[in-house]
């Protein structure tokens, strides 16, 4: 079992920059690819970023390739997004997840089935 604790989420200008954490406590971090995900007011659930247990494989969605990061420090059992050119289309409430490693064993992790733990939520707002 992990438990996973995002934080970080606020208010920011367009232009503006946040960083995401994603806390994992239980069974250790690093036995799970990491990823983010976020959901827009009347929109599905949509992949933002993942990266696998050793942080040498990132993905990212189209949308915010370029301007956002993701990372891991396994060490503190802790993932995180780092936001940049935030822009209005980028409002939306982001969850962390992490999916077992030996499941999709060489996929890329961008589909929820792929995640069996997830965060509670942490609520994004960019102000133009």
């Amino acid at each position: 079992q992990v438990q996973l604790a995002d934080s970080g989420g606020g208010l920011v200008q367009a232009g503006g920059s946040l960083r995401l954490s994603c806390a994992a406590s239980g069974r250790a971090s690093s036995d799970y690819v990491m990823g983010w995900f976020r959901q827009a007011p009347g929109k599905e659930r949509e992949v933002v970023a993942s990266i696998s247990v050793s942080g040498s494989r990132t993905y990212y969605s189209d949308s915010v390739k370029s301007r956002f990061t993701i990372s891991r420090d396994n060490g503190k059992n802790t993932a995180y997004l780092r936001m940049n050119s935030l822009e209005p289309e980028d409002t939306a409430v982001y969850y962390c997840a992490a999916g077992d490693n030996s499941r999709y064993s060489g996929s890329y992790y961008v589909l929820e089935h792929m995640y069996e733990y997830w965060g509670q939520g942490t609520q994004v707002t960019v102000s133009s």
